[in-house]
């Protein structure tokens, strides 16, 4: 089911955008996902580079790439058979699952300064979204294609049987991953999250952007799909309910802010038994002690600041959730002085109270405080925390903002203690670039760089404690409990 454009006028942000054109950029366009404009021209008058009022000297020159003192750029992986978007990253043992429009690549990384390709699976249908459990990879569809298949094609989303939704894989050989079996799901699937439970996985299953003209796609799109997959007999996956999580629709919508209409993407504490959903116009905490069927305790909204709820991560503790902002969605130049720290940035909660009663109360922003090229496409985007007792440290990617790692300890005061930035791919274009999603693993940082698979790593006594930390496995959309 492949669904148009949707633009939204973000000039309406109090005049913020106005000084340069963004037409038809979508806060987040449900066809491809978190994908870019067409490039843009950048005249002159308009261009924020090096030399530029209000930006700071740290802009580095096309292609450059510049670091804190703190950070060393360990190894580049660059794209090899799957030249689309790169997407998310899913981690088990030694291996990074590198998710891409076109499928996905597999990396050996025992040796983290030199990555190895093991695997590319070759299987259209964006964004790719991946996460991985045991022997199990699960890959989101949500464009149309013809069915379910690795060698389907594009087909428009008012036919009755174009598909989209969840292909599952069997990982348990890494060099040749093998196709289990897929499951439709309403209006496809933009993101997944794993919550297990037992013999099964339940796959919560974000998408949005109904429309009346897509027969598997009808409004009112008020909630999620859950994937029930029998560990054991995966071939069995299905949907085993829709639930609904706004009852009343949800945030409406203004010229700053999407409507809500689904959700983007969910966040998953299984052993607090809690979920953070970000929803469009909405945030949302949910509690999920039965994981077939979430429930919403408190939603908020940000109508002034927040155009587009992308994503969401808690705390270690889970007494707080950062949600961040997909203002531009993914196309924009957000990360300059225009704009301000205050828009496309990351809102941090606390979570107050108890059981029934708990509530997310908003503390302050948090926005990268390098100023990036009228160029570069720059916003809040997916991160993880970096496990370290007594402290609240986040690494995060900011596409062309490049990977940023912040503290948020004190929440009234968060602040940048380290970063990895590339210039600008062009001077003179708006052209869509850099890190999609930035997580911890095991003792460094891995990205996924539209110029592939970056790996970094981080010196600093505030952090150098989460090398003792080792998984076997993590998925950043379903947070794990580090000690």
């Amino acid at each position: 089911m492949r669904r148009g454009r949707i633009g939204v006028t973000l000039a309406a942000l109090t005049g913020l955008l106005a000084t340069y054109a963004l037409s038809g950029t979508a806060l987040a366009t449900p066809d491809d996902g978190d994908t870019p404009v067409a490039p843009q021209d950048i005249t002159t008058d308009r261009l924020q580079g090096p030399d530029a009022a209000g930006a700071t000297d740290a802009i580095p020159g096309v292609g450059e790439i510049i670091t804190s003192r703190n950070v060393t750029h360990v190894a580049n992986v660059p794209k090899n058979a799957l030249q689309a978007t790169n997407s998310d990253l899913a981690f088990q043992d030694h291996y990074v699952f590198a998710g891409n429009y076109d499928g996905f690549v597999i990396h050996d990384v025992s040796r983290p300064s030199k990555p190895r390709i093991v695997a590319e699976v070759l299987c259209p249908g964006g964004q790719g979204d991946i996460s991985v459990s045991g022997d199990l990879l699960f890959l989101s569809v949500d464009s149309s294609r013809s069915d379910d298949s690795c060698n389907s094609v594009a087909q428009s989303a008012t036919i009755k049987d174009s598909w989209e939704g969840i292909r599952i894989f069997d990982i348990s050989d890494k060099r040749n991953p093998k196709y289990v079996s897929a499951v439709e799901t309403y209006c496809g699937s933009h993101t997944n999250t794993l919550v297990p439970d037992g013999k099964n996985v339940y796959v919560y299953v974000s998408s949005y952007y109904p429309d009346a003209s897509f027969p598997d796609c009808q409004p009112p799109h008020n909630g999620i799909s859950i994937v029930k997959v029998p560990r054991h007999a995966p071939e069995r996956a299905e949907v085993s309910s829709f639930e609904v999580l706004f009852p009343d629709g949800g945030f409406p919508g203004s010229d700053r802010g999407s409507a809500t209409s689904g959700c983007h993407d969910i966040t998953a504490y299984p052993r607090l038994k809690i979920a953070a959903g970000a929803c469009m116009g909405d945030g949302i905490l949910m509690d999920i002690s039965k994981p077939a069927q979430p429930r919403v305790i408190d939603r908020v909204q940000d109508a002034e600041h927040f155009a587009f709820w992308h994503s969401a991560t808690f705390s270690q503790d889970g007494r707080k959730v950062v949600f961040t902002d997909e203002l531009g969605g993914g196309g924009g130049a957000t990360c300059n002085a225009r704009i301000g720290d205050k828009y496309g940035a990351n809102g941090i909660y606390h979570i107050t109270g108890k059981g029934d009663r708990r509530r997310l109360e908003f503390q302050s922003y948090f926005k990268i405080p390098r100023h990036q090229a009228d160029t570069e496409n720059c916003v809040a985007h997916n991160g993880s925390l970096i496990p370290v007792r007594g402290r609240d440290i986040m690494v995060q990617s900011w596409y062309q903002g490049g990977v940023s790692i912040w503290e948020f300890t004190d929440s009234d005061r968060p602040e940048e203690i380290g970063y990895f930035d590339r210039g600008p791919i062009s001077n003179d274009t708006l052209t869509f670039g850099g890190s999609w999603s930035a997580y911890y693993y095991n003792g460094y940082i891995y990205s996924n760089d539209q110029q592939g698979l970056d790996v970094l790593r981080i010196d600093d006594p505030r952090t150098n404690g989460a090398r003792a930390v080792k998984l076997t496995e993590l998925n950043a959309q379903t947070q794990p409990s580090y000690w």
